[in-house]
Protein backbone atom coordinates (compact mmCIF):
# COMPACT_ATOMS: atom_id res chain seq x y z
CA UNK A 1 0.00 0.00 0.00
CA UNK A 2 1.93 2.89 -1.18
CA UNK A 3 0.81 5.97 0.87
CA UNK A 4 -0.55 8.57 -1.02
CA UNK A 5 1.45 12.03 -0.09
CA UNK A 6 1.87 13.18 -4.20
CA UNK A 7 -0.05 16.15 -4.00
CA UNK A 8 1.05 18.03 -0.57
CA UNK A 9 2.84 19.84 -2.98
CA UNK A 10 0.16 20.46 -5.86
CA UNK A 11 -0.69 23.60 -7.61
CA UNK A 12 -4.70 24.97 -6.72
CA UNK A 13 -5.21 23.64 -10.80
CA UNK A 14 -4.11 20.07 -9.94
CA UNK A 15 -6.76 19.89 -7.11
CA UNK A 16 -9.69 18.33 -8.32
CA UNK A 17 -13.16 19.35 -6.29
CA UNK A 18 -16.30 17.38 -6.61
CA UNK A 19 -19.13 19.50 -5.70
CA UNK A 20 -22.22 17.36 -5.65
CA UNK A 21 -25.85 19.04 -5.17
CA UNK A 22 -29.15 18.92 -7.03
CA UNK A 23 -29.71 22.65 -7.24
CA UNK A 24 -28.29 24.29 -9.99
CA UNK A 25 -27.98 27.74 -8.03
CA UNK A 26 -25.44 26.14 -5.56
CA UNK A 27 -23.26 23.91 -8.28
CA UNK A 28 -23.32 27.57 -10.17
CA UNK A 29 -22.16 29.88 -7.57
CA UNK A 30 -20.17 27.31 -5.57
CA UNK A 31 -18.65 26.13 -8.28
CA UNK A 32 -17.59 29.72 -9.84
CA UNK A 33 -16.04 30.59 -6.54
CA UNK A 34 -14.01 27.61 -6.11
CA UNK A 35 -12.69 27.59 -9.72
CA UNK A 36 -11.66 31.54 -9.31
CA UNK A 37 -9.32 30.38 -6.43
CA UNK A 38 -7.81 28.04 -8.88
CA UNK A 39 -9.00 24.64 -8.25
CA UNK A 40 -10.23 22.44 -10.73
CA UNK A 41 -14.48 21.50 -9.96
CA UNK A 42 -16.20 18.50 -11.50
CA UNK A 43 -19.83 18.64 -10.58
CA UNK A 44 -22.79 16.26 -10.27
CA UNK A 45 -26.63 16.92 -9.65
CA UNK A 46 -27.33 13.47 -7.69
CA UNK A 47 -25.39 10.69 -5.55
CA UNK A 48 -25.45 8.29 -8.58
CA UNK A 49 -23.52 10.51 -10.99
CA UNK A 50 -21.19 11.44 -8.23
CA UNK A 51 -19.74 7.73 -7.73
CA UNK A 52 -19.48 7.42 -11.30
CA UNK A 53 -17.29 10.64 -11.19
CA UNK A 54 -15.72 9.75 -8.07
CA UNK A 55 -14.45 6.43 -10.06
CA UNK A 56 -13.15 8.01 -13.38
CA UNK A 57 -11.63 11.29 -11.62
CA UNK A 58 -10.25 10.43 -8.32
CA UNK A 59 -10.86 13.98 -7.10
CA UNK A 60 -8.69 14.96 -3.72
CA UNK A 61 -11.79 16.48 -2.25
CA UNK A 62 -15.90 15.74 -2.43
CA UNK A 63 -18.39 18.26 -1.34
CA UNK A 64 -21.35 16.15 -0.79
CA UNK A 65 -25.09 17.38 -0.41
CA UNK A 66 -26.75 14.87 1.96
CA UNK A 67 -30.61 15.27 0.43
CA UNK A 68 -30.46 14.26 -3.05
CA UNK A 69 -32.60 12.27 -5.79
CA UNK A 70 -31.42 8.90 -7.10
CA UNK A 71 -29.37 8.47 -4.53
CA UNK A 72 -28.66 10.56 -1.18
CA UNK A 73 -25.33 11.63 0.36
CA UNK A 74 -25.14 9.01 3.06
CA UNK A 75 -25.50 6.13 0.18
CA UNK A 76 -22.68 8.02 -2.18
CA UNK A 77 -20.36 8.44 0.31
CA UNK A 78 -20.38 4.82 1.82
CA UNK A 79 -20.36 3.83 -1.83
CA UNK A 80 -17.21 6.32 -2.64
CA UNK A 81 -15.25 4.88 0.59
CA UNK A 82 -15.11 1.37 -1.06
CA UNK A 83 -13.92 2.67 -4.52
CA UNK A 84 -10.25 1.90 -4.75
CA UNK A 85 -7.84 4.71 -3.91
CA UNK A 86 -10.22 6.48 -2.66
CA UNK A 87 -9.39 6.20 1.84
CA UNK A 88 -7.61 9.15 1.51
CA UNK A 89 -9.93 11.63 -0.07
CA UNK A 90 -11.25 14.39 1.73
CA UNK A 91 -15.35 14.04 2.18
CA UNK A 92 -17.61 17.16 3.53
CA UNK A 93 -21.05 17.21 3.51
CA UNK A 94 -23.14 20.11 2.90
CA UNK A 95 -26.25 19.51 5.82
CA UNK A 96 -29.05 21.69 6.75
CA UNK A 97 -29.02 23.73 9.85
CA UNK A 98 -30.34 21.21 12.33
CA UNK A 99 -29.69 18.18 10.60
CA UNK A 100 -27.96 16.31 13.86
CA UNK A 101 -29.08 12.99 12.21
CA UNK A 102 -27.55 14.18 8.86
CA UNK A 103 -24.35 14.79 10.09
CA UNK A 104 -23.97 11.49 12.35
CA UNK A 105 -24.60 9.44 9.56
CA UNK A 106 -22.42 11.29 7.60
CA UNK A 107 -19.73 10.59 9.70
CA UNK A 108 -20.42 7.01 10.13
CA UNK A 109 -20.79 6.48 6.05
CA UNK A 110 -17.03 8.09 6.28
CA UNK A 111 -17.49 11.65 5.75
CA UNK A 112 -14.48 14.33 7.14
CA UNK A 113 -15.96 17.14 8.11
CA UNK A 114 -19.88 18.89 7.44
CA UNK A 115 -20.49 22.30 6.18
CA UNK A 116 -23.87 23.83 7.40
CA UNK A 117 -25.95 25.46 4.89
CA UNK A 118 -26.90 28.14 4.38
CA UNK A 119 -23.38 29.34 4.11
CA UNK A 120 -21.63 32.58 2.06
CA UNK A 121 -19.69 31.37 -0.79
CA UNK A 122 -16.67 32.92 0.28
CA UNK A 123 -17.01 31.28 3.64
CA UNK A 124 -17.38 28.19 1.81
CA UNK A 125 -13.88 28.62 -0.09
CA UNK A 126 -12.55 29.48 3.50
CA UNK A 127 -13.42 25.97 4.62
CA UNK A 128 -12.28 24.48 1.48
CA UNK A 129 -8.70 25.67 2.22
CA UNK A 130 -8.86 25.20 5.80
CA UNK A 131 -9.68 20.95 4.89
CA UNK A 132 -7.04 21.16 2.05
CA UNK A 133 -4.39 22.47 4.11
CA UNK A 134 -5.00 19.89 6.99
CA UNK A 135 -4.85 17.20 4.93
CA UNK A 136 -1.25 18.68 3.51
CA UNK A 137 0.18 18.89 7.44
CA UNK A 138 -1.61 15.67 8.47
CA UNK A 139 -0.23 13.68 5.00
CA UNK A 140 3.29 15.39 5.36
CA UNK A 141 3.63 14.40 9.14
CA UNK A 142 2.73 10.73 8.39
CA UNK A 143 5.33 9.44 6.53
CA UNK A 144 7.03 8.41 9.64
CA UNK A 145 4.60 6.93 11.97
CA UNK A 146 5.49 5.53 15.30
CA UNK A 147 3.70 2.62 17.05
CA UNK A 148 4.59 1.31 20.42
CA UNK A 149 8.18 0.64 20.03
CA UNK A 150 7.81 0.28 15.91
CA UNK A 151 8.50 3.28 13.92
CA UNK A 152 7.77 3.17 10.41
CA UNK A 153 9.39 5.29 7.93
CA UNK A 154 6.93 4.77 4.58
CA UNK A 155 9.50 7.36 2.15
CA UNK A 156 12.41 5.36 3.17
CA UNK A 157 10.78 1.36 3.20
CA UNK A 158 12.58 0.44 6.49
CA UNK A 159 11.34 0.06 9.93
CA UNK A 160 13.14 0.31 13.15
CA UNK A 161 12.06 -1.37 16.26
CA UNK A 162 13.68 -0.80 19.69
CA UNK A 163 16.47 0.99 18.00
CA UNK A 164 17.37 -1.66 15.30
CA UNK A 165 16.65 -0.70 11.60
CA UNK A 166 15.10 -3.36 9.63
CA UNK A 167 14.60 -3.86 6.18
CA UNK A 168 12.17 -5.54 4.70
CA UNK A 169 10.73 -6.55 1.33
CA UNK A 170 8.07 -4.48 -0.14
CA UNK A 171 5.31 -6.52 0.31
CA UNK A 172 6.00 -7.22 3.88
CA UNK A 173 6.39 -3.54 3.90
CA UNK A 174 3.14 -3.11 2.71
CA UNK A 175 1.52 -5.59 4.60
CA UNK A 176 2.81 -3.96 7.60
CA UNK A 177 2.02 -0.75 6.49
CA UNK A 178 -1.96 -1.26 6.25
CA UNK A 179 -2.24 -3.43 9.32
CA UNK A 180 -0.28 -0.89 11.20
CA UNK A 181 -2.90 2.10 9.35
CA UNK A 182 -5.67 1.29 11.62
CA UNK A 183 -4.34 -0.36 14.98
CA UNK A 184 -6.99 -2.41 16.41
CA UNK A 185 -8.97 -2.93 13.07
CA UNK A 186 -9.31 -6.58 11.19
CA UNK A 187 -8.49 -6.48 7.92
CA UNK A 188 -10.56 -8.99 5.93
CA UNK A 189 -8.39 -11.37 3.55
CA UNK A 190 -9.47 -10.21 0.64
CA UNK A 191 -9.12 -6.85 1.50
CA UNK A 192 -5.73 -7.26 2.15
CA UNK A 193 -5.15 -8.99 -1.18
CA UNK A 194 -6.62 -6.21 -2.58
CA UNK A 195 -4.94 -3.21 -1.31
CA UNK A 196 -1.81 -4.94 -1.15
CA UNK A 197 -1.55 -7.29 -3.98
CA UNK A 198 -4.14 -5.34 -6.11
CA UNK A 199 -7.22 -6.66 -7.54
CA UNK A 200 -5.74 -7.49 -10.74
CA UNK A 201 -3.00 -10.18 -9.49
CA UNK A 202 -4.25 -13.51 -8.74
CA UNK A 203 -2.42 -14.74 -5.65
CA UNK A 204 -3.81 -17.68 -3.60
CA UNK A 205 -4.80 -17.67 0.09
CA UNK A 206 -1.45 -19.00 1.38
CA UNK A 207 0.46 -16.39 0.36
CA UNK A 208 -0.75 -13.78 2.85
CA UNK A 209 -0.13 -16.27 5.65
CA UNK A 210 3.50 -16.73 4.59
CA UNK A 211 4.25 -13.08 4.74
CA UNK A 212 2.76 -12.71 7.79
CA UNK A 213 4.47 -15.43 9.37
CA UNK A 214 7.78 -13.75 7.94
CA UNK A 215 6.54 -10.73 9.54
CA UNK A 216 5.86 -12.03 13.13
CA UNK A 217 9.19 -13.56 13.10
CA UNK A 218 10.70 -10.21 12.58
CA UNK A 219 8.22 -8.15 14.34
CA UNK A 220 7.31 -10.82 16.91
CA UNK A 221 4.07 -13.10 17.28
CA UNK A 222 2.44 -10.32 19.65
CA UNK A 223 2.23 -7.75 17.28
CA UNK A 224 -0.33 -9.40 14.84
CA UNK A 225 -2.87 -11.38 15.84
CA UNK A 226 -5.12 -13.94 13.54
CA UNK A 227 -8.84 -13.12 14.01
CA UNK A 228 -10.24 -16.67 12.93
CA UNK A 229 -11.88 -17.18 9.80
CA UNK A 230 -11.50 -13.24 9.20
CA UNK A 231 -8.19 -11.64 8.66
CA UNK A 232 -5.59 -9.78 11.29
CA UNK A 233 -5.04 -7.16 13.49
CA UNK A 234 -2.32 -4.91 14.25
CA UNK A 235 -1.67 -4.96 18.15
CA UNK A 236 -0.02 -1.97 19.97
Amino acid sequence: MALNIAWITMKKKDIQILLVDDEPDILEIVGYNLSSEGYTVITANNGTEAVKLAKKKKPQLIILDVMMPEMDGIEACEKIRKLPDMEDTIITFLTARGEDYSQMAGFDAGADDYITKPIKPKVLVSKVKALLRRYREDSASSHIVKLGDITINHEEYKIVQEGEEKALPRKEFELLSLLASKPGKVFKREDILGKVWGNDIVVGGRTIDVHIRKLREKIGNEKIKTIKGVGYKFVI
